[in-house]
């Protein structure tokens, strides 16, 4: 029976995280790693969604991946007959 590999552990300390670690800027914005995206299946122009996940930790979607899980989960009739098409008129006034 293989044995089980235990991840590997890091100490982080404030001299070790300065260099080449991100930083968020004044204008709160970041790089996101090269590989970090690559490893995710993100690219350049991608739209996404940025939600908080807790104290210190955000989330990012791409949208795209967004529609495609949740589309089409409410089971029929969660809404009457025509009721989708009235909110719908309403976006264009």
């Amino acid at each position: 029976m293989p044995q089980a590999t235990a991840a590997p552990t890091y100490s982080f300390t404030r001299s070790t995280v300065s260099k080449g670690m991100p930083k968020i800027s004044s204008k709160n914005q970041i790089t996101i790693p090269v590989d970090v995206m690559r490893e995710a299946g993100l690219k350049a122009g991608d739209v996404v969604v940025i939600r908080a996940a807790g104290k210190g930790s955000i989330e990012i979607d791409r949208w795209d991946d967004l529609i495609d899980r949740f589309a089409g989960i409410l089971p029929p009739g969660t809404y009457p007959p025509g009721y989708l098409e009235e909110l719908r008129k309403e976006w264009d006034r």
